[in-house]
């Protein structure tokens, strides 16, 4: 087995009396699209800099590469692309001069230099501009630039911090683009703070639901679902013949796995069906064996909006006023 590319255990920061992370566990594996998602004061990014070794966390241990942060810093800083929220470039030098420069502080002969930051700027879609001051780019493109100096170094970990934050929408497809090239051409592990969910979504393999300071829920969308429904797969099954769906629901019920059957409604040519996994490709073989046609076949589908919805209106209910105000 591959060791994961980053891991927290408990990880905590606390200011005084304020806590804000709050015991965080996580795995990210090399390769994989890892979101951390929760709105503007989460404690994301404080996250994100205990993770980087640039600021102290209070409780806990990360490992990121390998390395400890607090005890290693700079070997994970030798190892990590990171692209924070408000990237900066010296604004007078062009594009390519900056990577030039990132190049050298981090120890890159000239000749590997010039054919990586070649292929970067092609990579990000700015190779007609490398030579332009990167205080004539527009918000977009010094994200792209942005991407290109995190990846300079060929790191093992890409930590992006809110990458598509005031980019147009073409610009956010070309942004998204990138990240997951990152994980699935480079193999990088990716690590990506959002509060964007329809990004996250389409984006990361796995999500962590980030509410003051606390992680709520953790896994893939389907398992996120899975486990908002109560570990319940729902499946509606559509009859051709409304008046076989009492003998296609006792057919459905002897299925492995499923826990019910039962049709929708008076009327109805549809059965819903109740199972503890994913069912759906026994479904259809045991109803044509019994001679009843199929129509469709359709999952409910819960999405990650309505389960970070709820963490969110339950994490905000168990706040007292106080908390809310801070």
């Amino acid at each position: 087995m591959t060791a994961p590319a980053v891991v927290a255990e408990g990880l905590t920061k606390t200011y005084g009396d304020t806590t804000v992370v709050d015991g965080l566990d996580l795995e990210v594996a090399p390769g994989e699209v890892f979101g951390l998602l929760g709105p503007n004061g989460a404690g994301k990014t404080t996250t994100i800099l205990m993770l980087l070794g640039l600021t102290e966390r209070t409780g806990g241990r990360a490992l990121v590469a390998g390395f400890d942060p607090a005890e290693d810093p700079l070997e994970v800083k030798r190892r990590v692309g990171y692209l924070p929220d408000d990237v900066g470039f010296y604004e007078t030098m062009t594009a390519r001069q900056n990577l030039r420069y990132t190049a050298r502080l981090n120890g890159l002969d000239r000749g590997t230099a010039e054919d990586r930051i070649a292929d970067l700027l092609d990579t990000v879609g700015l190779s007609e501009a490398a030579d332009r001051p990167a205080g004539t780019f527009s918000r977009g493109m010094r994200q792209r630039l942005g991407i290109a100096d995190a990846l300079v170094a060929d790191p093992d970990v890409v930590i992006l911090d809110e990458p598509t934050i005031a980019i147009d929408p073409r610009g956010v497809e070309e942004m998204l683009a990138l990240i997951t090239d990152l994980a699935r051409t480079r193999g990088a592990a990716v690590l990506l703070s959002s509060h964007l969910l329809d990004q996250v979504e389409q984006t990361c393999d796995r999500v962590a639901i980030f509410v003051s300071g606390t992680v709520r829920a953790q896994g893939s969308r389907a398992d996120l679902a899975a486990a908002e429904s109560g570990g319940s797969h729902v499946v509606t099954v559509e009859l051709a013949d409304p008046g076989a769906v009492r003998e296609g629901s006792a057919l459905l019920a002897g299925v492995n796995g499923v826990v019910s059957a039962a049709p929708v409604g008076e009327g109805s040519a549809s059965v819903t069906v109740t199972a503890t996994e994913d069912v759906r490709a026994r479904l259809a073989p045991v109803l044509m064996a019994g001679g009843l046609d199929v129509v469709g076949l359709r999952s409910r589908e819960i999405s990650l909006a309505q389960v970070y919805r709820r963490h969110f209106t339950e994490a905000a209910a168990a706040s007292t006023p106080e908390e809310v105000a801070a």
